[in-house]
């Protein structure tokens, strides 16, 4: 059995979930880290180039400026995971927590508002094949209750 309370752990310092987390995990922040440099620094933000979305329409660039800016809140996210990994290793759990809720909440915008594209965009796959792994490493990351 896992113990929840290691969330917010009183050490934050120490981490005490499986090893192979940490690992899965950096691989992770790895892909999350480029993906947000593409939409932050590449000209399309890769809203066509990678996404297919028709930028070619009025308010076009909008679409660029909307893309570059959730890079920018990805490489947020990133940072915490890379915080969390050199130096707050105890807080893995945690920031494993916020990348499932919000690879969650993408899914459920994803269905409820869809992108009108040339082809669905990797993410559509991505983040439905990478959820158990997510939700797998979340729970092996918590301690184990003594």
């Amino acid at each position: 059995m896992r113990d929840i309370t290691g969330l917010l752990p009183a050490d934050t310092q120490t981490y005490r979930g499986d090893p192979w987390v940490t690992k899965f995990y950096v691989f992770l922040t790895l892909v999350i880290t480029s993906r947000s440099m593409v939409h932050v620094f590449r000209r399309d933000g890769g809203a066509n180039s990678i996404a297919g979305i028709d930028l070619e329409v009025e308010g076009g660039q909008n679409i660029v400026a909307i893309f570059a800016q959730w890079g920018l809140e990805q490489l947020l996210l990133a940072g915490l995971a890379w915080l969390a990994l050199f130096r707050y290793r105890g807080l893995i759990p945690l920031i494993l927590l916020i990348n499932l809720l919000d690879n969650i909440g993408r899914i459920l915008i994803g269905r409820s508002k869809p992108l009108k594209a040339d082809r669905p965009p990797p993410g559509a796959y991505g983040q439905v094949i990478i959820l158990p792994f997510l939700a797998l490493a979340l729970w092996r990351s918590l301690p184990r209750r003594d």
